[in-house]
């Protein structure tokens, strides 16, 4: 992507309005867990800091959300990728964008991370 994102609304706007939708979802998600975190742009994709650390990063794809919770978070719910039949790597687990974003397990994820 070429284009420098300034914020969450420049970046939301850059997908169709369906996957708009998920990502305005997934933030509000990753917000309700605490009024401290802080929004940004970080590797061209919107992220949350929380005391000055960052926390997670999310983006869309093609057929996918990509959400990056940093590697220890990704050990921790492994499980539940495999039982979900998600597909993950060590930095990243895939939403499909067929179906409905994991909310839950989103929220466990961030309250992981908060713990860490």
């Amino acid at each position: 992507m070429k284009n420098t994102v300034k914020n969450f609304e420049e970046y939301f706007l850059l997908f169709p309005e369906e996957v708009q939708m998920r990502l305005k979802v997934l933030r509000q998600t990753i917000q309700s867990q605490n009024p401290d975190f802080e929004e940004y742009i970080g590797y061209q994709m919107p992220a949350f800091k929380y005391k000055n650390k960052p926390l997670v990063y999310f983006a869309a794809y093609k057929n996918h959300i990509g959400f990056y919770p940093l590697p220890e978070a990704l050990k921790e719910f492994e499980k539940d990728f495999i039982e979900r039949k998600y597909k993950y790597s060590k930095g990243a687990i895939q939403f499909p964008l067929k179906e409905d974003l994991p909310l839950e397990l989103i929220k466990k994820i961030v309250e992981f991370r908060i713990m860490e």
